[in-house]
């Protein structure tokens, strides 16, 4: 985890992102999911036994960029989370999580959710 904190103290929007490469069928992942809207895959940091990424095909940089007009993306966004997380045999529970910005966790400047299960989660998460 303290690897995932440095990576955030540095990353820097802007530019292109490995997100956009996965997208673009230029990095392979397996794919969990993809749709005209999103793609998901496992993390390749997990930070639990399951750990699930779902990554919109739009380039939103951040949460705390979107706008009204991505409501409907940002429903699809927990919709398929859900369905990842069904589809992961995590019955018992999950984690949804969006790191915005430095001092939110954010490592990789476009907005992606976090699907992560398999465990208890601990709270507080910080």
């Amino acid at each position: 985890m303290a690897d995932e904190t440095a990576k955030a103290q540095t990353a820097q929007p802007g530019g292109d992102t490995i997100f956009g490469k996965i997208i673009r069928k230029e990095i392979p992942v397996k794919l969990l999911y993809e749709d005209e809207q999103c793609i998901a895959f496992p993390d390749i940091s997990p930070q639990a036994p399951t750990h699930i990424l779902v990554v919109p095909k739009k380039p939103i940089v951040q949460l705390s960029q979107v706008e009204e007009t991505d409501a409907a993306l940002l429903g699809h966004l927990m919709i398929v989370a859900k369905k990842c997380a069904h589809d992961a045999g995590l019955d018992n529970g999950y984690r949804i999580v969006i790191n915005d910005g430095r001092d939110g966790g954010q490592s990789v400047y476009h907005l992606h959710v976090h699907v992560l299960g398999g465990r208890s989660m601990a709270w507080p998460p910080g």
